[in-house]
């Protein structure tokens, strides 16, 4: 599929992601928009099950009121000892609103005691276009959550996910290092791939 337009929204105001997003596909897309950049103002409620259909959920909604290709994230945090969890409620794992440290905390005491501290973030990325064509690419980063955080860097759960690739936090990882290894930027990369560009 080749991509002919110029211009891309990334259903998110999420200044983290859109750092990230941006860092890779700038260069692909002379202009990526953020929801506030182009004047929206909308939470949009996502009620999927899945990291695929919320992300479906969100660039369907952002497309149908733009007119514009919109790409929407959806990512969290599966721990193994948690069956899974906090996966799609990654963000508010904690409670309303959105705390990081909060989450964080929480994490780490559901795990104390927890030999088996595997985790994976995943991370699913559709991109919708206004002719209602869709592409999408899901990845994982592998790495292991500590008994305490370390690093200043990145967000979330970073500072207590020990990246398998990098023998470091992301908290602690630059974030070229992160990119490069991460869920969201090997999503990313791969979306690049599936469009051809």
């Amino acid at each position: 599929m080749n991509v002919l337009h110029d211009k891309l929204v990334i259903a998110s105001n999420n200044k983290h992601k859109l750092r990230e997003i941006r860092e890779i596909l700038g260069t692909r897309f002379p202009h990526i928009f953020s929801l506030a950049e182009i004047g929206i103002d909308v939470e949009i409620a996502e009620t999927g099950a899945t990291f695929l259909e919320n992300a479906r959920i969100k660039a369907k909604t952002i497309v149908g009121m733009t007119g514009l290709p919109a790409l929407a994230d959806d990512s969290g945090l599966e721990v193994c000892a948690l069956n899974g969890a906090p996966g799609v409620y990654s963000a508010r794992y904690a409670g309303e609103p959105c705390d990081h440290d909060k989450n964080n905390e929480k994490l780490l005491k559901a795990l104390e005691g927890v030999n088996d501290r595997r985790a994976a973030f995943v991370s699913v990325i559709m991109v919708c276009f206004p002719d209602g064509s869709e592409v999408y690419t899901e990845a994982r980063a592998e790495g292991e959550i500590l008994t305490a955080p370390r690093g200043t860097g990145g967000f979330g759960y970073d500072p207590v996910f020990l990246s398998k690739d990098l023998d470091i936090t992301f908290a602690e990882a630059t974030s070229a290092q992160k990119n490069s290894v991460g869920h969201r930027g090997r999503a990313v990369n791969n979306l690049l791939k599936l469009l051809e560009i």
